[in-house]
């Protein structure tokens, strides 16, 4: 329960330490959060903050959003999300304050959350990871196939959750504790150390790091 921020994944590149160091990292664009709702227990039943990211036309959005936005008085945006906060983070804010990359600093880590890239229907080698059969000793035609998922008589059938094929990716996906390299305050952009689910253009949400690697030595 953290304030956090709608980003656009940009792109990966790659910066270097004053050691000459290469660290690879994906350019996250954070700019544009608008707050436009303030979620309390009194009115709501539980505490969070609405934020819209993103420019659109006002013409190409939904009538309800429009009315939403304007009752705001905030610009419509590309997308709307909102972030579980506690009462404190929340009354710290108003409406149609704009947020950027100052809730983050240079190392801190951070959780990125965003739909990974789909793969449509695939088999058991690409989606689970499985080995594939010999390609020789009477192995024909058989060689990426998950082989027989019988469970003979008893019990008599195959158990649910049994790793089959069907639609890989397109699902939401939660990468923990990546390492900000770089903040650009004036382009609004996160250098995070790292790959992030989703493809390029996709909507992301950062927010602080729930848990963090114990130190060693650490009891």
């Amino acid at each position: 329960m953290s304030l956090g921020l709608w980003g656009r994944k940009v792109a990966m590149m790659r910066v270097f330490t004053p050691e000459g160091v290469s660290i690879p990292v994906t350019v996250v664009d954070v700019s544009s959060n608008r707050v436009t709702q303030i979620k309390t227990v009194v009115s709501d039943g539980y505490t969070a903050v609405q934020l819209t990211f993103g420019e659109r036309r006002a013409t190409r959005v939904t009538k309800p959003l429009q009315g939403h936005f304007a009752k705001a008085g905030v610009e419509a945006g590309q997308f709307l999300g909102e972030f579980r906060t506690d009462e404190t983070q929340a009354a710290a804010l108003s409406i149609g304050k704009v947020l950027g990359t100052e809730l983050f600093e240079v190392g801190q880590k951070i959780d990125v959350c965003g739909d990974s890239i789909g793969h449509g229907y695939t088999g058991t080698i690409k989606r689970h990871n499985f080995s594939s059969g010999r390609a020789s000793h009477g192995n024909s035609r058989s060689h990426n196939v998950p082989g027989s998922i019988g469970m003979a008589q008893d019990p008599g059938r195959v158990f649910p959750g049994k790793r089959m094929t069907g639609h890989m990716g397109d699902s939401r996906v939660t990468t923990q504790n990546l390492k900000i390299v770089r903040i650009d305050v004036e382009r609004q952009l996160l250098f995070v150390n790292g790959a992030i689910p989703g493809p390029k253009e996709g909507i992301v949400a950062i927010t602080p790091a729930v848990k963090t690697p114990a130190k060693k030595g650490a009891k």
